[in-house]
């Protein structure tokens, strides 16, 4: 008989706060953390704008040495991976090690040292590039320096799909305690793709935003003036059991994870297939894998990058899937507060799920002002609304074609095994 999955701990860095209360507070009340860059000169970017991290001292967490020698995007998943197993109240020492695993996504992983040591060698020849180069920048150390933090010696690698990484860790961590692979795991995104390079990548894509002018306006997913997403960073942890396991140490059970489904578009680099068809394969293969009716979902928290293509076609895709129902659900996309987090934007967003569930509340998408004639479904404009929500859906897709639904309900222990 399959394990049913539980989520019993949740951890978060993002531009609107760095602990569940404040960021789902702020997710609430509809506030965003976007503005003008800070960490390095925009001056010659046309997008100037991205959702920072602030009022983090990595130090508090992290030996001070240690942090000298760490890429931002392994600060981020140690931070959250503490909040989450904190929150959980887990017992370290009463688990099998061997049966917990760590399983943590990065679309583009340490970038900032690859710059860094890029520009030493450069200037100053190979003699100085650090030691550190490699094992600061590859996108599995976040995963790999978790385990190791805590001990935790079962499956332990890093998910690479783009923006669809954390919510392919996420389904894949389900997937594995549910076939009893492991007890308990680590699993979510992380991301720190906020540097020069990067930037300039995405500005010659002109995939970003260029409203600098109005930082917290740029994001308007599913909006006609929507003209580019907005870079976020941070990263959103989760801690899933098995029920059993989280049962038998009295956990607090904040949901259960019921539905994974994973597709490809095989259509194009960075654009969605037409009509979302790889989206609409994802959340069929979500809501089958849970067994439930696509009219059951309350609640979609839409991958919603405030681009053209993606927009239209998710919404495309939702009214494709949920037919009639997709008129009832509510749908948001928390990247119009957050702004894009990349490989990280599946974790912020799956806790934004579950939060919902716990809490009855939709979170809005905000700056939705003009609608656009071919986005035409309830993306919960400008204000978060009181709404009981069973079933929640969150998708993210991600370049390269790669499309992950994660389906979460609330808990009941009187549910049959899924």
């Amino acid at each position: 008989m399959a394990n049913r999955v539980v989520v019993t701990g949740l951890g978060v860095t993002s531009p609107v706060g760095n602990d569940i209360d404040t960021f789902w507070k702020s997710l609430c009340a509809g506030k965003s953390g976007i503005d003008t860059v800070s960490s390095f000169d925009v001056s010659d970017y046309t997008c100037k704008i991205a959702g920072e991290v602030k009022d983090i001292d990595f130090s508090q967490y992290v030996d001070l040495k240690e942090v000298k020698r760490t890429d931002r995007v392994i600060l981020h998943s140690l931070v959250a991976a503490k909040k989450a197993i904190d929150d959980s109240g887990l017992d370290l020492t009463a688990i099998d090690q061997n049966r917990a695993g760590v399983i943590i996504g990065s679309g583009i992983g340490g970038l900032q040292t690859l710059e860094t040591e890029h520009t030493k060698l450069l200037n100053r020849g190979p003699g100085r590039v650090s030691p550190f180069l490699v094992p600061m920048m590859i996108c599995d150390m976040p995963a790999g320096r978790v385990s190791m933090n805590y001990g935790f010696k079962g499956p332990n690698y890093a998910v690479v799909s783009a923006c669809a990484s954390a919510g392919h860790s996420i389904g894949d961590t389900f997937m594995m305690i549910k076939c009893g692979m492991m007890d308990i795991a680590i699993t979510g995104g992380t991301e720190a793709g906020i540097t020069p390079i990067a930037f300039a990548g995405f500005c010659s894509m002109k995939a970003m935003s260029t409203n600098n002018d109005n930082p917290q306006k740029a994001s308007c997913p599913f909006d006609k003036k929507r003209d580019g997403f907005v870079m976020g960073e941070g990263a959103g942890i989760i801690l899933l059991e098995s029920l059993d396991h989280a049962l038998a140490r009295g956990a607090k059970i904040y949901a259960e994870v019921l539905g994974y489904g994973a597709s490809g578009d095989a259509y194009h680099l960075s654009a969605p297939a037409p009509d979302g068809a790889g989206a609409q394969s994802a959340m069929k293969m979500a809501l089958d894998c849970a067994d439930i009716n696509a009219s059951d979902v309350d609640y979609i928290n839409a991958h919603g990058t405030s681009t053209q293509f993606n927009d239209k076609f998710e919404s495309i895709a939702i009214r494709k899937v949920f037919g009639e129902a997709a008129e009832k659900v509510n749908i948001s996309s928390t990247k119009s507060m957050t702004g894009h987090l990349l490989g990280a934007s599946g974790g912020i967003e799956f806790i934004a799920s579950v939060l919902a569930i716990r809490d009855g509340i939709i979170p809005p998408t905000i700056n939705y002002e003009d609608p656009d004639p071919e986005c035409t479904l309830n993306y919960t404009p400008n204000e978060s609304v009181k709404r009981s929500v069973k079933y929640a859906m969150s998708n993210s897709f991600g370049f390269g074609g790669h499309n992950a639904s994660l389906l979460i309900g609330k808990y009941e222990s009187s549910e049959a095994s899924n």
